[in-house]
């Protein structure tokens, strides 16, 4: 434990230390040339480490995931479309698709619906209670997804018949007198992904509500008075004058819920493993590369998912831009 702790002493201390060294050399090289010529470098010098990062960290690591998608297996040959068109043309891929868009659909809107519902009862609440409930919402959002998904395994874990059931669900269930139930083998009209997603639910309600109740509380007071001078209910203020003020707050978790969802892989992989039906796009790409070995089809997979990301992450940016402009 000693020896880990240094570790990471020494590991925070030398990323620090070497960044700041770094600048600070960059800096007195830029300083060596007349006035001119290090106004006008500096600024290149400055983000040129993180420009080169992102090179080669994220652009480089794309432009080669787009090519090893048309190779084969152990990328020693192109195939073409081969990848793309033996998984778009397997049942059980356009399966783990549909998964996918269903917690697409599905929990980004429940994750705003809750965490704005929290965020106004909460707000009601006087200021002692309301840091209680808030810090006891938002509490999840601290335990990493592997941990949480063995939490939730205790809840949905099943014993044979007559053994004592450690899991929460089936211990109110045989506590009523009836058989305890597998609930994570239960695939039909997808209820045991449901249940996955009540997990992400209770991890991602605190980060919604944190960021919703901030956007509430910003609200103008003059336009709620005026409102109420109006004679309008509560309902009506909050559809008609809360929201359309903090839409830009929603749009902004909305999106990143979504990316995050589309990305989905822990919780799945901790869990079921993709098995018995709820198997998703991330835990297909870690099966096709680690347990199947084909670099190809993983490629193709991450790719795809490129394709379906970019489109939400420009909508995103053109939104934040607009709301800068707004202001």
């Amino acid at each position: 434990m000693l020896v880990k702790t240094i570790n990471a002493i020494l590991a925070v201390v030398a990323g620090v230390g070497g960044a700041l060294l770094l600048f600070w050399v960059l800096n007195r090289l830029a300083e060596l040339l007349p006035g001119r010529w290090e106004a006008w470098l500096k600024p290149y010098l400055y983000i040129g480490p993180a420009f080169l990062a992102i090179c080669l960290y994220l652009i480089y690591p794309a432009i080669q995931t787009v090519n090893y998608s048309f190779a084969n297996a152990d990328s020693t040959a192109y195939v073409g479309v081969e990848n793309y068109t033996s998984l778009l043309g397997s049942p059980g891929f356009r399966s783990t698709l549909v998964n996918t868009l269903l917690w697409i659909v599905i929990v980004p809107a429940a994750t705003i619906g809750l965490g704005l519902g929290i965020a106004v009862l909460a707000d009601r609440l006087k200021p002692r209670a309301e840091k209680l409930a808030k810090t006891a919402v938002f509490m999840p959002m601290a335990i990493s997804a592997v941990g949480a998904g063995t939490i939730w395994r205790f809840v949905y874990a099943a014993n044979p018949p007559g053994e004592p059931q450690i899991g929460l669900q089936n211990a109110i269930v045989t506590g009523l007198g009836m058989e305890p139930v597998n609930w994570l083998q239960i695939s039909q009209f997808k209820f045991n992904s449901l249940e996955l997603m009540v997990m992400l639910l209770w991890a991602q309600v605190g980060f919604a509500m944190v960021l919703l109740s901030a956007a509430i509380k910003s609200v103008p007071a003059e336009t709620l008075e005026a409102a109420r001078i109006d004679g309008a209910g509560e309902f009506h203020i909050f559809r008609k004058v809360i929201v359309p003020q903090i839409r830009g707050t929603i749009i902004t978790v909305f999106v990143t819920v979504t990316i995050g969802v589309m990305k989905l892989f822990d919780i799945v992989y901790v869990m079921t493993n993709g098995d018995f039906d709820t198997n998703v796009i991330g835990v297909q790409f870690f099966n096709e590369l680690f347990t199947n070995f084909h670099n190809g089809r993983a490629a193709a997979i991450v790719v795809m998912l490129m394709i379906a990301i970019v489109p939400i992450m420009i909508y995103q940016v053109r939104q934040f831009r607009a709301e800068e402009a707004g202001r």
